[in-house]
């Protein structure tokens, strides 16, 4: 696409590790082929008030250089606005002539399955776009930047926080963002070394989990010379019962976007097994055998929920990601001067640039319930009665990819 001499960078939905990178990657390759490129602030939000802005950011190399794409969040700013639900019919014109008001010929935009869908609805309006996933939850079809930084941050969190479990005696449930997919939980949960992972994927039977709590739990505070030990659950915001039932609070409302905003699942596992506890009695016999029983005051092991939220895609960013954002938001402008808009960059490896159609990308993509048994079969709880690990052999022909 010769035509194209300025570049608008957008990044939309939740911010995460690796869009600074992104933005570097987009504004240095720009500059390489003699493209202008500059930030328009606030996601979605903004391009629907760049006309009534009196000026943009250019992205020129004293500008660029002071972007850390070492750090989370984005220099662009983010929003949660879906464009489509603007009251105002005049929104697709507004945004061309705020485009047209500052020389922008296309549009790059990083973000998760929302954002992505207002890439294919722009797209439709015949502004040009290519699309840079995302999203830490992590449940796109390519893999998205961000997610390795938050796995990162839920694994260094949920260690820290042993040592106050340990400390206490406590049974500590750690609620993590993802939606209704599980990645981030699974994996940020067996790098810390988590007892129990409870994920979308996997319907929760408490029943289960408090079985293996007692065996676990108790037997290493009975085998601690000072009869202390912790127990730590890492839990997805999205998990649902045996029964089907999505485990959230309804007060919370829904996004920008019509979802459910999935908090309390925390709550909810701590409630469960205190529940237990107290109907169990074999509990008050275990806590006055490791000298924890109080009459009255403590006579049940105690069970604290820990949310980090935000703090999980906050901070730094991990290697991984500064890599992978440099490469696709570099990739992202060649895409655009091939002129394969309506795209989204899966990745540049060697010299092959691989995309996608956007509108394939958003689709959902959970857990792989076949990764579970393996990690079952050495000792994680997942709330299910554990299957066993089939499994092939298969020699490898050729390096195994970077899909998390």
């Amino acid at each position: 696409m010769s035509f194209i001499k300025r570049i608008g960078i957008i990044t939309s939905g939740g911010d995460a590790g690796g869009l600074n990178a992104v933005i570097k990657g987009v504004a240095r390759e720009a500059y390489a082929h003699g493209i202008e490129s500059v930030v328009i602030p606030n996601g979605y939000a903004g391009l629907y008030n760049l006309v009534d802005l009196d000026k943009v950011v250019v992205l020129n190399a004293e500008r660029v250089s002071r972007i850390e794409a070492s750090l989370s969040g984005s220099e662009a700013g983010h929003s949660r606005v879906k464009i489509s639900k603007i009251t105002d019919q005049n929104t697709y014109e507004r945004i061309k002539q705020g485009l047209k008001k500052f020389g922008i010929d296309a549009l790059i935009i990083s973000g998760g399955d929302d954002t992505g869908s207002v890439v294919v609805d722009l797209g439709s309006r015949g502004i040009p776009c290519v699309h840079v996933p995302k999203t830490m939850d992590l449940d796109l079809q390519p893999y998205s930047v961000g997610g390795d930084s938050a796995i990162n941050r839920i694994s260094q969190i949920t260690r820290d926080l042993k040592t106050t479990g340990m400390s206490h005696s406590r049974i500590l449930i750690i609620e993590v963002f993802g939606r209704y997919v599980g990645h981030t939980a699974l994996r940020g949960g067996i790098g810390a070394e988590a007892d129990c992972i409870l994920i979308p994927e996997i319907p929760v039977d408490f029943d289960i989990v408090y079985d293996h709590i007692k065996k676990t739990y108790f037997g290493r505070i009975e085998r601690s010379d000072v009869k202390s030990g912790t127990y730590i659950i890492v839990v997805a915001e999205g998990i649902s019962t045996s029964s089907g039932e999505l485990l959230y609070d309804e007060s919370a409302g829904v996004d920008a976007f019509g979802h459910k905003k999935l908090t309390g699942a925390g709550k909810y596992v701590r409630q469960q097994i205190e529940k237990r506890f107290k109907a169990d009695p074999e509990v008050k016999e275990f806590m006055k055998k490791v000298g924890m029983y109080a009459p009255g005051v403590y006579e049940i092991p105690e069970a604290r929920e820990i949310v980090p939220s935000h703090l999980v895609r906050s901070g730094s960013t991990t290697a991984f990601d500064v890599n992978f954002g440099y490469r696709t938001g570099a990739g992202a402008v060649l895409l655009l001067l091939e002129g394969k808009t309506g795209n989204t960059i899966v990745d540049v490896s060697k010299n092959k640039i691989c995309y996608m159609p956007t509108s394939d990308a958003i689709k959902r993509r959970e857990v792989d319930i076949a990764d579970v048994a393996l990690f079952e079969s050495l000792g994680t709880c997942f709330g299910r009665k554990p299957e066993k690990f089939e499994y092939e052999l298969l020699e490898a022909k050729m390096p195994i990819g970077r899909h998390l």
